[in-house]
């Protein structure tokens, strides 16, 4: 059976650039693993129009889908899937029925095979039917049975819910840079709101969609947008939300690469910014009276030191002036903390690390409400930095273990951590989970876990602090934290060593900082390791 033969039974694989699923049919379970779609069809002059993607379910003779799918991933890299599954009728479709082209079509499944010919199926399905329901919305009802974020990373956007369905547990990728349209009469159609579909691969991918829907569901958030990576994400945010000659409100402890982007390029578009320390409300109630602020935007817990920022109460603040607030939650997750259920208007993600959680792949995330996030979106298409599909489908399948390695790293970081704390050869140790750290009690109340790196100060000077890292036998020496393998970095080297030493101390950063992130390495072994390294300085 030819796939190119099959194919044309079948629409063209019509998705969109801004996925809205809200008018979607809605798909029960029958029961072993049959499903039914309840039609949309304006009855005209008699006769059923179907209009943009319908919710069709076609009958085949047995097999005929693993068999289409089977084909279609050998030969065409999951695109035939995604072509094959993804189909629509044209307005002038025959109630009931094939289109028009029904001859032609019946010919190809004749070809393939002779045992049945193509019929629209009845809502009652026979359990020994193969199926294919034709996909063009998302039912997220199934959302309901799953109770817990780690059930939720697994199964949320896929299981019963994602656009492209096939018989395949994993999501398909989706290889293309652009999407056709069957005749001109369907691109209008689009364009005007009537159908929905992508377009192109910079406004939209099937296997992004999915990856933005998982993000969503572990947020509570309305939408996601996914990004090439997280500065890409903060970048795109803050020009997006913030108007020229805007003000913004930041805080002194935060990636370097934000701070610079922020004291040096928002300038340039008039934008101003304030810049307090994440516990000082009063600083942020001045700014507030001072300026007209339009967003506060701050880690929690902050990069490095990983102090932590009241989101319920920064967010009631900055909302009575009208200002929104973005909370960078890298460090935290959503496993660990839910920053929009405290009020945040949006939170943003450096997906490439704990998300993803394999040191293989770069890509940023932003979500909240459907209507600040389409404005991100809107930018973000103009100015291009697209997620390749590959590494989508690569978060989304780091995600599945997303739950177990954040729970296996916050227990190994909060048990170094009091190790650390009780040796005589470290100095300081920042980590929120210890009684020590100044936002302690707020994380406790925030925080469902406090992350997995760990930074503290060797008691010495920076060749002392050399001796000990290059004295690690399990971390790997990288500029980058939340991955399955164990990553050490002596900040004044890898982040700041273009700056003098006293230009490091004006931000913290000593010659004796270490930021540790603990990986789900075993933690004997990771112990062991850290305190050899201990004893051989």
């Amino acid at each position: 059976m030819a796939v190119s033969g099959c194919a044309r039974v079948f629409s063209s694989f019509e998705c969109r650039s801004d996925p809205d699923f809200s008018a979607a049919p809605r798909f029960e379970k029958l029961g072993q693993g049959r499903f039914t779609a309840r039609l949309n069809a304006a009855a005209a002059g008699g006769t059923a129009a179907f209009h943009g993607l319908s919710s069709l379910i076609l009958r085949f003779p047995p097999n005929f889908q693993r068999q289409l799918s089977t084909k279609a991933r050998r030969n065409c890299s999951n695109i035939g899937v995604a072509q094959i599954v993804a189909a629509s009728w044209s307005n002038n479709s025959p109630a009931h029925g094939v289109p028009a082209s029904s001859a032609a079509a019946s010919s190809a499944v004749d070809a393939a095979s002779a045992t049945a010919p193509l019929s629209v199926a009845p809502v009652e399905l026979a359990a020994d039917d193969d199926v294919v329901v034709v996909a063009g919305s998302v039912d997220t009802s199934y959302s309901s049975f799953l109770k817990t974020d780690g059930s939720m990373a697994i199964h949320a956007a896929e299981r019963l819910g994602r656009g492209i369905l096939t018989d395949a547990i994993t999501t398909p990728v989706v290889n293309t840079s652009a999407y056709f349209f069957k005749k001109t009469a369907d691109l209008i159609d689009f364009k005007e709101k009537r159908q929905v579909s992508f377009e192109y691969g910079r406004y939209g991918n099937p296997t992004t969609v999915v990856l933005e829907e998982k993000i969503s569901a572990l947020e509570g958030a309305e939408s996601t947008v996914i990004m090439a990576s997280g500065m890409c994400a903060s970048t795109v945010l803050l020009m997006a939300l913030v108007p020229a000659g805007g003000h913004i409100v930041t805080t002194t402890d935060c990636y370097r690469k934000t701070r610079i982007f922020i004291e040096t390029m928002l300038p340039k578009m008039g934008i101003t910014a304030t810049v307090i320390d994440p516990a000082d409300v009063g600083a942020l109630e001045t700014a507030l009276d001072q300026h007209n602020v339009s967003l506060f935007f701050t880690e929690s817990p902050t990069n490095p030191f990983l102090r932590c920022v009241d989101i319920k109460l920064v967010s009631e603040l900055c909302h009575r002036k009208g200002a929104l607030v973005c909370i960078d939650g890298t460090f935290a997750t959503a496993m660990n903390q839910k920053a929009l259920a405290f009020g945040a208007d949006l939170v943003i993600h450096s997906a490439t690390k704990y998300i993803a959680g394999h040191n293989d792949v770069l890509a940023g995330c932003i979500s909240g409400s459907e209507k600040l996030v389409t404005q991100i979106r809107t930018l973000h298409h103009v100015l291009g930095g697209t997620l390749n599909p590959n590494a989508a489908y690569l978060i989304i399948r780091g995600m599945k273990t997303l739950h177990l390695r954040v729970q296996q790293q916050n227990s190994t970081a909060l048990r170094m951590a009091e190790i650390l704390e009780a040796h005589p050869k470290v100095k300081h140790v920042y980590y929120p989970g210890l009684p020590s750290h100044p936002e302690h009690e707020l994380a406790k109340r925030q925080m469902t876990g406090f992350g997995g790196v760990v930074s503290f100060e060797i008691d010495g000077d920076l060749i002392t602090t050399i001796k000990f890292v290059d004295s690690l036998k399990i971390p790997y020496i990288a500029p980058s934290f939340g991955g399955c393998e164990s990553i050490v970095d002596q900040p004044a080297i890898m982040s700041y060593w273009d700056l003098p030493q006293s230009e490091r101390a004006k931000y913290g950063i000593h010659d004796n900082l270490v930021r540790f992130s603990f990986g789900v390495e075993d933690f004997e072994d990771l112990k062991a390791d850290v305190l050899q390294a201990l004893e051989a300085i």
